[in-house]
């Protein structure tokens, strides 16, 4: 779990004690290309961090998958729905590549979050960045055109870019696969 704690460490300070409660509830999984991690109507009863590999989510609209999210090394998933509401989950997580992570159940994550300052504070610091993320992606959504949500995207997700099918990019930023095609030969 190398790379999740380098990267929760990026995000603020958490002590070798509260690194090692952290470690003493996590199992280590696999999952391949492909396989949903989180799936719409199920509860899992898990998050995973991601310590290696791609991760995208997305909703089914009218039988369309609308990706909007993706999620890399250092990263952690898990089903909104069923962390903070206690219901079946409302959208799917997907291995995008080959996925090493670490599990811990819902239960305890909410313990360590309720019983360590440490970790409760990496939970905030995650959540703000995501809230930041989702409310930037909205307001560019409605403001920018194609080629600067493209652009902005780029700037924002560098990993991403090359890692992840066209279609899924089109789709996160609300354009077609080909304006995507057309403003990458621009480029």
């Amino acid at each position: 779990m190398e790379t999740v704690i380098k990267k929760m460490r990026e995000r603020c300070f958490i002590p070798d004690e509260s690194i090692e409660r952290l470690m003493s509830c996590v199992a280590r999984c696999e999952f391949p290309r492909r396989h949903k991690i989180v799936e719409d109507g199920r509860m899992r009863g898990h998050a995973y961090f991601i310590e290696k590999g791609i991760t995208r989510s997305y909703w089914v609209v009218d039988g369309e998958e609308i990706t909007t999210s993706f999620s890399t090394e250092g990263s952690i998933v898990f089903s909104m729905d069923e962390l903070y509401y206690g219901r079946k989950s409302e959208e799917f997580v997907e291995a995008i590549e080959p996925v090493v992570a670490y599990s811990i159940t819902i239960e305890d994550l909410r313990h360590l979050w309720e019983t360590d300052i440490y970790l409760a504070g990496w939970g905030l610091a995650i959540h703000q960045d995501e809230y930041r993320r989702l409310h930037r992606s909205h307001k560019e959504r409605l403001t920018l055109t194609a080629a600067q949500r493209y652009d902005s995207f780029r700037r924002q997700f560098p990993e991403v870019c090359g890692r992840v099918q066209l279609g899924y990019i089109a789709s996160y930023l609300g354009i077609t696969l080909p304006t995507l095609s057309r403003l990458r030969k621009k480029i």
